[in-house]
């Protein structure tokens, strides 16, 4: 392939008007608080065939479909985006974070993957002429292809919505982003069956081999991988110019995990993901790179993949109105209750499920990556392709209004403040020792350095003591935080906080409230003070001194 004077010249302006368009459309969603990846993909139909292609049908063929050469060049530049914004998300997971929410993410995932798998399959399978079957006697493999559908999570739309809802790192955040990824691992294997039963697997691995490979790959990555990652990273940072020297390296990385995935049969963007996280979990990786390489990934690549899937085809003259509502029906029913059930299952209050549930719901590039495979390999026809990627549009949308309302609920108790990774056994001999202990603990959360809470609270805590009755403790500041927040420390060793009784502490909580809500300190303080001033329920909670029993006493 040969690009001519006038190819590259109408391939620069393509991608410049495309820029341009996302960038437009993007700030416009970002006014109405939505993520702005929903204004990148509305953008590019906007300026596909469903609106500019119909209204300017020459200009718009002679920017995008008039040469082969075009097209070919168009393809590879969004294949490489895809695969920049999923090792871009990797590497703002936090893996040592992901791991700690393994019961919750696995219930979440395995029931994120079944509930809509078996939906999908159920109704795919005994209705097929209502979601739009091409080919009769592909029943089995339409019904497998629609349950993996309707399983798949959008990785690169969910990372992107979270991080525009500044809740990536957040417990929530991390559940769905270690669930999505388990997600969409089960749903590529189920995807690659259907591959292989249409005569397509890669480079002729069977099944066992693309499964076998796909684990091994993980494991080596996550495991040896990510410890040499990290004792290499320093090496190149110090012996390169920065950050020049560390950016190549993460590419490099990110696109032979990408090359070594799609090899076996599992789309590339999943390797590049995978290595992603071993390369974000270092700890010499600098923030000031990290930043770097998600602006301009996010900003230049990411909106040519988006927008490009409006590209493809005429939403309006493909449009049908019962295949898009069944699939939209089938789409929040089989993700929301299986995902929601699924983190409520993993101890997750119901709120808090429910905002996982809209927050898996989000199908966006994943959705339409398989939507344009089946397309192209002949499994689906264009009003199917138009109702996926309407399904991916909507649930994208819908996926962050619908997880604020269940997020910014506000408060009702004490209670509802517990997390149960802010329950901790502590050592301390002395009052200053356990407050900075449980300033440490909170920082990461609320993002503010442990020394600014630890003074805060130690400044309160010299003005009047904060020991009340039957051995609780409780310091408390005002900060400039936008949601209060809860840590208890469980001592092994009696710490006297002058109590009214006299009676040493054995339990200490940390009670942090925004700077601007005098009342809800109060109420709070209130609330805790009067659960303590029970000593049978106090009695019950020191029986069983660890933090899983705590947590369990006190959210009941």
């Amino acid at each position: 392939m040969n690009l001519s004077a006038s190819d590259i010249t109408l391939f620069l302006v393509g991608i410049s008007v495309m820029l341009f368009f996302a960038r437009a459309f993007g700030e416009i969603s970002r006014r109405f608080k939505q993520p702005i990846v929903m204004g990148e993909i509305v953008a590019g139909i906007v300026l596909g065939p469903t609106i500019f292609g119909m209204l300017f049908p020459d200009f718009f063929n002679l920017l995008f479909t008039s040469s082969k050469n075009i097209s070919i060049a168009y393809e590879g530049l969004t294949t490489l985006a895809v695969i920049m914004l999923l090792l871009v998300s990797g590497l703002e997971v936090d893996l040592s974070v992901v791991l700690k929410q393994g019961k919750t993410a696995v219930t979440t995932s395995l029931m994120g993957v079944l509930f809509p798998f078996v939906v999908g399959f159920g109704a795919a399978y005994f209705f097929p002429e209502l979601l739009g079957i091409v080919n009769i006697e592909q029943r089995l493999v339409f019904a497998l292809f629609v349950g993996t559908a309707l399983s798949i999570t959008a990785l690169p739309v969910v990372a992107k919505t979270l991080m525009d809802l500044n809740i990536f790192k957040s417990e929530i955040g991390t559940v769905i982003i270690a669930s999505a990824m388990v997600n969409d691992l089960f749903g590529w294997i189920i995807f690659s069956i259907i591959l292989s039963m249409l005569g397509t697997a890669s480079h002729g691995l069977n099944f066992g081999a693309t499964v076998g490979l796909t684990f091994l790959f993980i494991g080596v990555i996550l495991v040896i991988g990510r410890k040499l990652i990290n004792l290499v990273i320093p090496a190149i940072q110090t012996k390169t110019s920065f950050p020049g020297g560390v950016i190549n390296f993460i590419l490099i990385l990110g696109f032979l995990g990408a090359a070594f995935t799609e090899y076996i049969g599992i789309h590339a963007i999943f390797g590049s993901f995978i290595i992603g996280i071993a390369i974000g979990d270092s700890a010499h990786l600098k923030e000031q790179t990290k930043e770097i390489i998600q602006q301009f990934i996010t900003n230049i690549f990411a909106p040519l993949f988006f927008v490009s899937i409006g590209l493809r085809v005429n939403f309006i003259a493909n449009f049908d109105i019962v295949i898009v509502l069944v699939f939209l029906i089938l789409a929040f029913a089989g993700k929301v209750i299986g995902c929601g059930l699924g983190a409520y299952w993993g101890g997750m209050k119901k709120d808090d499920a429910l905002a996982v549930g809209f927050g898996m719901n989000s199908r966006g590039a994943m959705e339409i990556i398989l939507g344009i495979l089946a397309f192209n390999f002949g499994l689906i026809n264009e009003k199917v392709f138009v109702a996926l990627v309407i399904m991916a549009l909507f649930t994208s949308i819908t996926s962050a209004p619908l997880m604020t309302i269940f997020l910014n609920r506000k408060k009702k108790s004490f209670k509802d403040l517990v997390n149960k990774n802010l329950i901790i056994v502590s050592e301390a001999t002395d009052k200053t020792a356990v407050i900075k202990e449980l300033a440490s603990l909170c920082a990461p959360t609320i993002k503010l350095n442990a020394e600014v809470i630890y003074e805060e609270v130690l400044k309160r805590e010299e003005i009047i003591p904060t020991g009340i009755a039957n051995t609780l403790a409780l310091p408390h500041a005002r900060l400039n935080i936008q949601k209060p927040i809860i840590a208890i420390a469980l001592l092994k060793n009696e710490i006297d906080f002058e109590a009214a009784d006299n009676i040493p502490s054995k339990i200490v909580i940390l009670l942090l409230t925004p700077k601007t809500d005098n009342e809800l300190q109060l109420k709070l303080l209130s609330e805790i003070a009067k659960y303590f001033g029970n000593k049978e329920k106090v009695d019950e909670l020191l029986a069983d001194f660890n933090p899983q029993s705590v947590y369990q006493q006190l959210v009941k």
